[in-house]
């Protein structure tokens, strides 16, 4: 079974993107949800649950639409680093914070991917280990000035100016840290039409 098109539970234009370079057809469908957790949830759990919920509560507004019976895609994507979780910055002193806390450094970006179909779920995550350069107060300041991060979880996105100078290494899928794991994404999909 060939899909028409898939719901995309997400504004962000960088996943809209990865799924344009994917040339899969979506529909931008979003219903806002609170993106808090249960405390003591693990860091590879968080980023699914989020995403699990995003993924509800869009199938949920479409219920009784003609867009029912197509797959709800939502994602949610985490930085972690020795542990803690680096949400979206409050403000411009918090991201420069964050990203003095990553320089130098090793973190993991995981992205939860939720998929519901015909009113079962299938998830998965992915984590991918980023490696920044030590960077300078001024290239940090500069970033945040220009850039202004503060929709993106540890205050950077990868192809941005930030990541194209500071990042020294990716180990993984770079289209992970971009928010969204589009190989696995199209494998799910590939799985749900046999």
């Amino acid at each position: 079974m060939q899909f028409e098109k898939i719901i995309l539970a997400s504004q962000s234009p960088r996943r809209s993107q990865i799924l344009q370079w994917a040339e899969i057809p979506f529909e931008v469908v979003v219903e806002p949800i609170a993106e808090d957790f249960p405390p003591g949830m693990l860091p590879e759990q968080v980023a699914p649950y989020i995403a699990r919920n995003k993924a509800v509560a869009v199938s949920q507004k479409i219920r009784g639409t003609h867009l029912k019976n197509l797959p709800v895609l939502a994602a949610d994507t985490i930085v972690v680093l020795d542990g803690r979780i680096m949400g979206k910055p409050l403000d411009k002193n918090d991201a420069v914070n964050m990203l003095g806390s990553l320089s130098g450094k090793t973190h993991s970006v995981i992205t939860g991917v939720s998929m519901l179909y015909l009113q079962r779920e299938h998830a998965f995550y992915d984590e991918t280990r980023v490696t920044f350069h030590p960077l300078s107060t001024s290239q940090i300041e500069y970033y945040v000035d220009r850039y202004a991060p503060f929709d993106k979880a540890g205050s950077y996105a990868i192809q941005e100016w930030i990541g194209v100078t500071g990042i020294a290494s990716v180990q993984g899928d770079f289209y992970n840290v971009m928010g969204l794991p589009v190989s696995r994404v199209i494998q799910l999909l590939d799985s749900l039409k046999k």
